[in-house]
């Protein structure tokens, strides 16, 4: 099992520079990943918010070694041949250590639906969430791209320079163990990022499942479950965890907190 850092990048973690210097450190500490939120505002009491693109950019400038990416980003409110340039250049600049975490979103977070003129019904941004995906995934073959769907048209467009990774950059899904549509979601992708888990036996459970709706259960995958920091993550792993990320509170985001954790050091792998 791998370990890394989930960053609200929110307040004192609001700053690029910050972020970076603190990958930096994660990577000589030996962590493998560094992750970020991605919101345009959130709840109170936060106050500023980093755009997660540009603080990824930063954090692939500033190491070498860590997996990146936003965990997640509600695809809904992405343009996704926006999007798709962006992954692209940004898994370019890391040199292929992008990970690209998806999910519906909430309005409830901060209203960053709503708020903004964008799509509340949670169908019809599952079905934006689906189109996207097929875009992206069209988009990283370097091929032209002709969609025309419910929600988006990409008429004949090619998507150059390509991702390193190919086939593409990873996606893995969020959603909710036990919701079976989510779940059929993330069996199509490359990984799964299940919400509110609360013990080993639920992961255990959800794992079964995907590997069930996997149409190569052979194939490399992986899961991914959040946890506090001082959380023992070895029974998640026994469950099927591949990934460990630190859960920091969001509305207690300080430079010092998050240095502690890292200096710790990650997981064992065993």
């Amino acid at each position: 099992m791998r370990s890394a850092l989930w960053l609200p990048i929110f307040d004192e973690l609001a700053d690029p520079v910050v972020v970076a210097r603190l990958a930096a450190e994660a990577e000589e500490a030996g962590w493998d990943g560094l992750f970020v939120w991605d919101h345009l505002r959130f709840r109170e009491p936060v106050g500023a918010v980093a755009d997660p693109w540009i603080t990824l950019a930063a954090v692939a400038s500033a190491t070498e070694r860590l997996r990146i990416g936003p965990m997640v980003t509600a695809l809904a409110r992405r343009r996704p041949a926006k999007l798709a340039k962006e992954t692209a250049s940004l898994d370019r600049l890391s040199r292929g250590r992008l990970t690209l975490g998806v999910g519906l979103g909430s309005d409830r977070l901060g209203a960053e639906f709503s708020g903004t003129g964008e799509e509340v019904d949670d169908r019809r941004r599952a079905g934006m969430l689906d189109e996207s995906l097929s875009i992206l995934s069209a988009a990283w073959t370097g091929e032209p791209v002709h969609h025309h769907g419910e929600h988006y048209t990409i008429d004949g467009f090619q998507f150059l320079p390509r991702p390193v990774q190919r086939p593409g950059v990873p996606v893995w899904a969020a959603g909710f163990p036990g919701k079976i549509n989510p779940m059929r979601r993330a069996a199509r992708l490359d990984g799964f990022f299940p919400v509110n888990l609360d013990h080993p036996d639920q992961l255990a459970e959800a794992v079964a499942t995907l590997t069930g709706l996997r149409e190569d259960p052979s194939a490399p995958y992986d899961v991914a479950i959040a946890l506090p920091p001082g959380t023992d993550p070895l029974p998640f792993a026994k469950a099927g965890a591949t990934w460990w990320l630190v859960d920091f509170p969001w509305d207690a985001m300080t430079v010092d907190l998050v240095r502690g954790t890292l200096r710790e050091g990650p997981a064992p792998t065993s």
